[in-house]
């Protein structure tokens, strides 16, 4: 099987909204499974890389957390989408859908001017 592909810059802040959006409530192991899941296991998630998106988020006030208890027992923080978090997800969903219809339109143009 390939290797695994880090998540693409400016992209993991929209991937975790959705997986919110989708899953409700999640701690961050969960985000980052999900995301690994629905990409077919084709990207991988850092963990250093996903705590500070989580925290910018929660700074930002799309994503809000509480402490609870895993599945496992263990103490973890879990996030939930806020009413803004959804509204910037409905912005970043449409800024994303522009960007690869663009892509789409290079890719597409064969290379003749």
């Amino acid at each position: 099987m390939g290797s695994k592909t880090d998540v693409w810059q400016g992209t993991l802040a929209l991937m975790i909204l959705r997986t919110l959006d989708t899953l409700g409530p999640q701690h961050g192991y969960g985000i980052a499974r999900r995301i690994e899941q629905i990409s077919g296991d084709l990207l991988s998630v850092n963990y250093g890389t996903l705590h500070p998106a989580l925290l910018k988020l929660e700074q930002e006030g799309a994503v809000a957390s509480e402490w609870g208890q895993s599945e496992n027992g263990r103490r973890a923080k879990f996030y939930r989408l806020t009413r803004a978090g959804r509204a910037e997800m409905a912005r970043a969903s449409r800024d994303w859908a522009q960007t690869t219809a663009i892509m789409a339109r290079f890719l597409g143009a064969g290379g003749g001017a």
